[in-house]
């Protein structure tokens, strides 16, 4: 059951940023113990790839913050973030961690499920976040952008840690993404009514 909690703690955060899942878990298998990562991710822990992903980890976190600029970020890592929940969740579901000591037991018939799964945590996530967004910009005049990244950037940072040394942790983050979603859609057709109603009391006058 861990390694499914571990999974989705990364791909839910590769959702939020796409590089942050995937520099943490290559830096901790590279210069720690608290995770070792199977045969065939052995490569998330070079040294190039590191550099590479610490490069567009840079590039993200800026143009995230930037109105206008957010948005066409966000178009372009529909694509990217759910390649990198897909990677991060079959990573570290398949990963030996400090609280998964036989990562194969759960996933040993179908290796492309967490693979899958994670591409579907991490759409739904990036979805929610991209709904979310221009919201936060027209309500704020765009002052909002910059808080609203770096709120994300910080719970990415901690949901991957999080996955990784106590993933049980990460139950509490879906409860409080699923509380969200229902506040955000509940807000949404609130705002609709109320537009509704202007244009009604308009075309009156």
């Amino acid at each position: 059951m861990f390694e499914v909690l571990t999974g989705t703690g990364l791909a839910a955060s590769a959702g939020l940023n796409a590089y942050i899942p995937l520099l943490t878990m290559g830096l901790l298998a590279r210069y720690t113990d608290l995770i070792d990562l199977p045969a065939g991710w052995q490569w998330l822990g070079d040294g190039w790839v590191l550099a590479i992903l610490a490069v567009l980890l840079a590039v993200e976190v800026v143009a995230d913050k930037v109105p206008v600029v957010d948005h066409v970020n966000d178009v372009i890592q529909t694509v990217v973030r759910p390649t990198a929940g897909g990677l991060a969740f079959g990573a570290g579901a398949s990963s030996e961690t400090v609280t998964v000591s036989d990562p194969g037991g759960f996933f040993s018939s179908h290796q492309w499920v967490p693979v899958v799964a994670g591409v579907v945590i991490a759409l739904g996530v990036h979805l929610l976040k991209s709904a979310a967004r221009p919201v936060v910009n027209a309500t704020t005049a765009g002052a909002g952008a910059p808080v609203a990244s770096t709120a994300e950037d910080v719970s990415s940072v901690v949901m991957s840690l999080v996955a990784i040394v106590l993933p049980v942790l990460v139950l509490v983050f879906l409860v409080g993404l699923v509380a969200f979603l229902f506040w955000f859609l509940r807000r949404r057709a609130d705002r609709r009514r109320e537009r509704r109603a202007a244009r009604a009391a308009g075309y009156h006058v």
